[in-house]
Order: structure tokens, then sequence, then C-alpha cells
């Protein structure tokens, strides 16, 4: 099994090289994970920085005594894979973000589509954003990544249409594509941008308006798929095919 995660802002030592884990991390590491001398830990800021350690000691109940090695940098992943994720009911959105994180996605865009019967407006879409940022960040931690899934800002139906203009592939997730996600052409290199709509479906107007953007329609299988689980059965779907998975 390979070492727990934690994330840090810095990882500045002192002249014996060794690394003050403290804060809610350290108590983490200290109180709930329990880690004692000689144990390995993984230090990584989420943006691609990580270096792997060794537990010296422990300093009460939230500061981890780390003896760290080198630094290194993870580069990004090639294609890059962004899910576009219409706002589900209630906390099927963390369930999304979170299993879509664990499979391997590199960004998720929250969109407030026309048919989203949740819709994020002022305080709530600020908690409710930071939820999801929230989510990311754990289920990175949890299936051991060191470069966590970016997620923006709630997006609008233009924005929506924008990043799919600029997408190397763009695909919509739709019961009227005749074309099988599985057997679609897909890039070596550059961006995938991948569209799950919501509850209610993508309307006509905005599948319209993505067509324009060049995103076809593609269909995963026969059955029907909650939009909190298409996004994560589409995402394995792609990584497959791409060969990040090989």
């Amino acid at each position: 099994m390979t070492a727990p995660v934690f994330v840090v802002d810095h990882f500045d030592t002192d002249g014996a090289g060794r690394y003050v884990l403290d804060g809610p991390e350290g108590r983490h590491a200290v109180s709930v994970k329990r880690l004692r001398a000689g144990e390995a830990v993984v230090l990584t800021d989420g943006a691609g920085r990580w270096a792997e350690g060794e537990v010296d000691g422990t300093e009460g109940k939230d500061r981890l005594i780390v003896a760290l090695g080198r630094v290194t940098e993870e580069p990004a992943e090639s294609p890059r894979l962004t899910v576009v994720q219409a706002l589900p009911k209630g906390d099927r959105g963390e369930l999304a973000v979170e299993t879509m994180t664990e499979v391997g996605v590199d960004a998720i865009v929250p969109w407030s589509a026309a048919r989203c019967i949740t819709q994020w407006k002022g305080e709530r879409g600020l908690k409710s954003l930071a939820k999801w940022r929230a989510t990311a960040r754990e289920a990175g931690k949890q299936s051991r990544r060191v470069r966590f899934p970016e997620v923006a800002d709630a997006a609008t139906t233009k924005r929506v249409a924008s990043l799919l203009a600029e997408a190397d592939f763009a695909a919509v997730l739709h019961e009227s594509g005749t074309e099988p996600l599985a057997t679609a052409e897909l890039p070596a290199s550059g961006d995938i941008v991948l569209v799950v709509g919501p509850e209610g479906g993508v309307s006509p107007e905005e599948l319209e308006l993505f067509a324009q953007a060049g995103a076809k329609p593609y269909r995963l299988g026969r059955s029907v798929l909650r939009t909190s689980t298409a996004g994560t059965a589409a995402t394995a779907v792609l990584l497959a095919r791409t060969g990040r998975w090989s």
C-alpha cells in the first residue's frame, strides 16, 4: 500500500532536513492516523509538487516531525480531461466530485444548466463551491494523488460553449448520440472537454449551442446513469482509451 498523503503549503525544512507538519494535517496524522516513527508519508501541495518522507517523531497531538526527501514535480497529464458537471440535487454533487477525482479527472467545471433543479446563488452558491473544492482535496489525498483536480467557478452555458470551442475533443453525453464514447477518436494530447447534463437532461437550445461550438453528442451504453455517476463512468472510458491508464 502506498504512503498516506498530506497537503502542505511549502516544503521548508530545518537545517537537518526535518519538516514539521502541523495544523489540521498534523493533527490528522498524529491523532487520527496515529503515525509513528519510521512510517512513510508523502507531502504534496496538490499542484504536482511532492516529496516522500519518513516520520521522525511527534510533538503533542498535532505536530508530526518528518525527515523529508527530495522535492519533485509530477508533470501535468496529457491529454487533459475536463468534465463540465451540471449541478445535481442535494449532496450528489460532492459524490460526483469525489469519484471523478478518484478516477483521475484533471478539472471539474460546475454548470448551471437550464434544467438544473439546484441553482448556486449568493452565499449558498459560495458554500456549495467550497464543498466541491474541499471534496476534491480530500478525495485527492485519499486516492494518493499529488496533483488534485481544479474545481472552477460555476459556469454559464455560454462559458461552457467557449470551453468546448477551445477543446481538441469536445463531447456531450446525450441519448441522441449515435456514436459510443468508447469508439470516439481521441487526441493524443491537448484538451478533452466532456459535458454531463442535469437530471432533466440537456435542453435542445443548449445542445444546439454546444454543437455550434464543435461538441458532438455521444452515448455511454444502454442504461441511463444519474448525472452524479455518468461523469465518473465516462472519465474511466476516456482515461482507458487515451492510454493514461495503461
